[in-house]
């Protein structure tokens, strides 16, 4: 006869370390392939963390769930939207969950499922500010669509944003209807636009040859390059100089770098390399032979701050080499690093180019699933779509102009 499964509640312990703040320590017990009982531990957090034993709690909330997976569903209490986001950080949010922020420079490969870091971040900025303090005491069954559209009217942000917590309040429903938690997600009823509010900043052709004729190196080459490709910046300062291939005029995108942390790019059409003209690879090439980083493993845009060990970071370039070059070029609309890529693809359909093949310009991983499923863009149109904005933009010579570099 088969023992009954019970629920496990485990305990709560508050201890003591030599250095640093008491941790709280949730301790259980954990069946061996032989169905010996063993005792298990895992740390919480320390006091600062969590200042009193109903926070660690809550906490803990979420490890029981996983520690009574097989236990009947109507044995468990009910679940609060604070224990679910706990228990959706541990298994969706891994590296947050454990505050292992991976080490600079360092390549973090996908798993399939897996989310890159930059967005576990992102998703825990929206988790910590909007949706914990606002629904953390909610039961999963409390939540309701109506409730949720007008607070989101509320939230002093962005459409675009507050479509995003609406989009991370789906992603908890659906984690707990996987678990088997619920059988409903009602944040599918939420209607929030993304629509931007504000029509994103582009630069014209005399506006973006101004800027090339302040602006220097390292910072100049970059400013172009992305000009006249449209490349995320993420993209542009992750490239290293063996993703220069000069003999097919191409450069090979594979790797995006954010905070310092490198992951390839997410999707497959991300990674699919892109066209360069002949004055672009000849730019490129001029840069190398200044640069006093070039060899094939090193950055193209290598920081020697750190000894070009990672390359810069996109602030620092703004900073220091972007935004004055923006002020002296008399250019005073907000422009950052995506607005060179939202210019590049207005001049592009500007200039009359066909939508998919702008589309896989930019390496968007959609337009409509029509065009993507039974249209291709070919290379040769592709090449000659990019080249002749290379041109416009570089028209007047400013681009070539030599300039001393100037290494900061």
């Amino acid at each position: 006869m088969f023992g009954r499964t019970r629920y496990q509640g485990g305990s709560l312990r508050l201890e003591e370390r030599k250095r640093g703040p008491a941790v709280w320590v949730y301790r259980w017990w954990e069946k061996d392939a032989e169905g010996k009982p063993i005792r298990r531990k895992a740390q919480l957090g320390n006091l600062d963390e969590y200042p009193n034993e109903s926070r660690a709690q809550a906490a803990a909330d979420a490890l029981r769930l996983t520690i009574n997976e097989t236990t009947p569903r109507q044995q468990l209490k009910e679940i609060t939207i604070a224990t679910l986001v706990q228990h959706y950080r541990e298994h969706e949010m891994p590296d947050v969950f454990s505050k292992k922020r991976p080490a600079i420079g360092t390549v973090c490969e996908h798993e399939e499922g897996r989310k890159s870091y930059s967005t576990q971040e992102t998703y825990e900025g929206y988790l910590k500010k909007w949706i914990g303090p606002r629904w953390g005491s909610y039961r999963l069954a409390d939540v309701k669509a109506v409730q949720v559209e007008q607070w989101l009217k509320t939230v002093p942000l962005a459409r675009g944003s507050r479509a995003k917590i609406r989009n991370i309040m789906s992603a908890l429903y659906s984690h707990a209807i996987r678990w088997e938690w619920t059988d409903k997600n009602p944040i599918t009823q939420v209607r929030q636009s993304a629509k931007r509010s504000k029509i994103p900043t582009v630069l014209s052709v005399e506006e973006i040859q101004r800027l090339f004729s302040w602006i220097k190196e390292p910072c100049r080459t970059a400013v172009i390059l992305d000009a006249v490709s449209g490349l995320r910046v993420g993209e542009l300062l992750g490239l290293k100089w063996e993703d220069v291939r000069f003999g097919q005029l191409e450069l090979n995108v594979t790797r995006s770098v954010s905070r310092q942390v490198i992951t390839p790019c997410k999707t497959e059409v991300s990674r699919k390399p892109i066209p360069m003209n002949a004055e672009i690879a000849d730019m490129l090439w001029k840069w190398r032979q200044e640069a006093p980083y070039n060899q094939p493993g090193d950055w193209i845009f290598a920081s020697p701050h750190r000894a070009g060990i990672q390359p810069y970071w996109p602030g620092s370039l703004y900073r220091a080499h972007l935004k004055p070059a923006l002020l002296k070029a008399g250019i005073s609309v907000p422009v950052g690093w995506h607005t060179l890529r939202h210019s590049f693809g207005t001049l592009m359909k500007a200039n009359g180019e066909d939508i998919k093949t702008i589309q896989e310009l930019l390496r968007h991983a959609t337009f409509k699933v029509t065009a993507d499923t039974y249209t291709q863009a070919v290379t040769p149109l592709k090449r000659d779509a990019q080249a002749r904005i290379a041109k416009l933009i570089m028209a007047d010579g400013s681009a070539s102009k030599a300039i001393t570099p100037t290494l900061q």
